[in-house]
């Protein structure tokens, strides 16, 4: 059991840190806007006080560590997955990983993006209020497939 928590806490950084450097990737070569940790921080930092989902988080009272927040809780959430994921998978997946089982959960998990974080912020279900929600939900898509990337590879290079 331990050998599994730990390679799920590894694939869980690792894709993580994937995500975070194809987010980098996107902003310097495409000049797509940097990701803001600083409202997804407010917004745990007001989950805590029982406060779920906000008309507009901008609006929410201000924390002064949101932005560190935002960062700890975007690896935490992300070690998570990964920790959730190996348990699920079991040893027989971490012994010899397979891209389509890591494909699937990242896709699954834009459903807690959709239908918590992102109306939890404002934004509506499925950033359904944002003026181009089509295209929050296309790079939604594309960053937890990087993210299944990153679970997948992370799998492979730890064996």
């Amino acid at each position: 059991m331990f050998d599994i928590l730990w390679r799920g806490l590894a694939i869980g950084a690792g894709a993580t840190i994937l995500m975070d450097l194809w987010a980098i990737v996107l902003t310097k070569v495409f000049g797509q806007a940097a990701p803001n940790w600083a409202p997804v921080g407010r917004w745990f930092w007001h989950l805590g006080r029982g406060n779920v989902f906000h008309d507009s988080i901008a609006d929410a009272e201000p924390y002064a560590n949101e932005l560190a927040l935002g960062w700890i809780s975007h690896y935490a959430v992300g070690i998570l997955y990964g920790v959730i994921f190996a348990l699920v998978m079991g040893s027989a997946w971490l012994a010899a990983p397979t891209f389509l089982p890591a494909w699937i959960f990242g896709i699954v998990t834009v459903g807690a993006g959709w239908f918590l974080l992102q109306p939890g912020l404002g934004l509506g279900w499925a950033a359904s209020k944002h003026p181009t929600p089509n295209k929050v939900r296309c790079f939604n898509l594309l960053a937890h497939t990087v993210f299944a990337l990153g679970l997948y590879g992370t799998a492979l290079i730890i064996g």
